[in-house]
């Protein structure tokens, strides 16, 4: 079952700019493109960092109110006073980038930006080179999906492809992406594997598994333990 990936919702078009990128020209490319960060990329497309309002955001800070070194000076502070009096793009950017793939599951990326603190993450290919870029809005197209399009797929994909259960066995109804599921089949174990499968489905918000069966199959090993020794 194929649920959405990063490239499914990625930007491809991206605005790069170089490591000698001057600071105005970055700025231009931001407010041009409506965007708030921009990778910085070598020849071959590889990504050596990121540009973002924050770090041209120093500058602006420290306007007129120039720091002065300190002998005893923590990171950020330095890294802000070092921003503050960059000039161009090398000097500018967060680095290394934190990146993902195409490949890479809409939940993996955003636990990745989670835990990276970062709002956008550039997207690249097999070789490195950049492919695009995916925002935390970008994550949030998936619920975009209409309740009849994830409908089709929890019927189609879930409970005739995966778990071949047969058509009038069990409805779908999906509302505001919720999907419930109504019924009855003859094992718990599909039960419990078309609620867990209907929630991986792209766009799917909760699933209401209201599913009867007719046998309790997953406790036939706890009690008949014998069917559970290997044949001899």
């Amino acid at each position: 079952m194929r649920t959405w990936q990063v490239g499914d919702v990625m930007t491809s078009d991206v605005a790069t700019v170089g490591e000698e990128t001057p600071y105005r020209r970055i700025v231009d490319v931001l407010i041009r493109r409506g965007i708030s960060a921009v990778p910085v990329v070598d020849s071959f497309r590889r990504v050596l960092g990121v540009v973002s309002e924050a770090d041209l955001l120093h500058r602006v800070e420290r306007a007129g109110h120039p720091d002065q070194r300190r002998v005893f000076e923590g990171r950020r502070r330095r890294t802000a006073r070092e921003k503050a009096d960059a000039l161009v793009a090398r000097d500018l950017m967060t680095a290394p980038a934190v990146t993902t793939t195409a490949r890479a599951s809409l939940p993996a990326a955003a636990r990745l930006m989670d835990r990276e603190l970062v709002k956008r993450l550039p997207v690249l290919d097999d070789l490195g080179r950049l492919v695009g870029i995916v925002t935390r809005s970008d994550l949030l197209r998936v619920h975009l999906r209409s309740d009849a399009e994830i409908r089709e797929d929890v019927v189609q994909e879930v409970l005739r492809r995966v778990l071949a259960i047969r058509d009038g066995l069990v409805t779908v109804q999906v509302r505001d992406g919720e999907v419930t599921l109504d019924g009855r089949v003859d094992r718990r174990s599909a039960v419990d594997l078309a609620g867990r499968l209907a929630a991986q489905v792209s766009g799917v918000v909760q699933v209401h598994n209201a599913i009867a069966y007719d046998v309790d199959d997953t406790t036939l090993l706890e009690r008949d333990p014998v069917r559970a020794l290997p044949i001899a």
